[in-house]
């Protein structure tokens, strides 16, 4: 089986655009550029809660991939508007197709329009909640003197990623000055109001990415700055389908920006671009990754089992954005 799918030339082109406010100065020298394809042959484990929730809804992963694929081809202004974010972030438009077929094919199940998400939106824009943990809001929690440091990082996503980071350092499963804390992620134990589950809308997008890319999405489209005292905001971003695409965009540029810095360049490659929208944390896995370079433990960025559809699938998911 072919898995070397290979991007248009036209599509090459467009992802090899760089913004000038979005991208960080790289030595071209020193820059790796991932090439097109999956690295790994035969598709990596696939975690057992996506088989589960297939189990649970009576279907299987070709047909949640038909159902999104064809919510893409018919949603024309869906479509368009994918297109006119990638415009707007520099990206290729195959990267936002990447997420929302993987989110769809292996986390939630499309919808039978795109107008069922404005509906969910409105009625989470009117809910009276807040982000806390134990009884603990966030925006408190984060004046512990363990996090100053991330206080004088600059940009949303370099605050909330070292915030990211200072939970998972000192707090997650350790117990601090008599308090035990549960070994949860910082977006599990903060930002999860309602119930266990994590993302929401049709880009399935956390509160906590949606802070992480604020300050991009502010500056490009102009939105209101999100914060954590404002919930509401967060979630009508997050739930409406028209801004999720903005912010399915921001976070794929904030990922290829992480990599960039790190000396690699993954425009190309939209199953690495699918694989972080999946697992998040771009900075912290992007500097891991130079880390393992630097000790020859690795060389490139490799997908998971997400990623790899994408690749896998390319072909197939760039005729949907001739088609519409």
């Amino acid at each position: 089986m072919r898995i070397w799918n290979k991007l248009s030339s036209a599509a090459l082109a467009t992802v090899l655009m760089v913004g000038p406010m979005l991208i960080n100065e790289t030595r071209a020298d020193s820059m790796v550029v991932v090439p097109a394809g999956n690295r790994s042959a035969t598709q990596p484990p696939i975690p057992n809660t996506s088989a589960l929730r297939a189990r649970a809804f009576n279907t299987t992963y070709d047909a949640k991939y038909a159902q999104v694929t064809a919510l893409l081809r018919r949603e024309t202004k869906l479509m368009a508007q994918i297109k006119k974010a990638a415009a707007a972030y520099s990206i290729d438009p195959i990267h936002i197709v990447g997420a929302l077929v993987g989110e769809h094919t292996y986390n939630v199940s499309a919808v039978g329009t795109v107008q069922t998400y404005y509906v969910k939106a409105m009625a989470y824009a009117n809910a009276d909640f807040a982000f806390r943990y134990k009884g603990v809001s966030v925006q408190a929690f984060l004046e512990r003197p363990e996090f100053k440091p991330c206080a004088s990082e600059q940009g949303s996503a370099r605050q909330w990623s070292c915030s990211d980071q200072v939970w998972d350092n000192v707090f997650r499963g350790k117990t601090v000055d008599g308090v035990a804390y549960e070994a949860l992620t910082f977006q599990r134990a903060f930002f999860q109001p309602f119930y266990a589950g994590q993302t929401f809308g049709l880009g399935q997008i956390s509160p906590l990415t949606a802070l992480q890319v604020t300050d991009m999405v502010n500056k490009v489209s102009g939105f209101d700055k999100l914060t954590p005292d404002r919930p509401q905001a967060i979630y009508r971003d997050i739930m409406d389908p028209d801004r999720a695409i903005i912010y399915i965009a921001a976070i794929v540029r904030d990922a290829m920006d992480a990599y960039s810095e790190q000396g690699f360049d993954i425009s190309g490659n939209p199953g690495i671009t699918a694989t972080l929208y999946n697992v998040g944390q771009p900075r912290r896995r992007a500097a891991e990754l130079r880390a393992a370079v630097a000790s020859g433990d690795r060389k490139l960025p490799t997908e998971n089992y997400y990623g790899w559809l994408i690749n896998e699938k390319l072909d197939e998911l760039q005729a949907l954005l001739v088609s519409g």
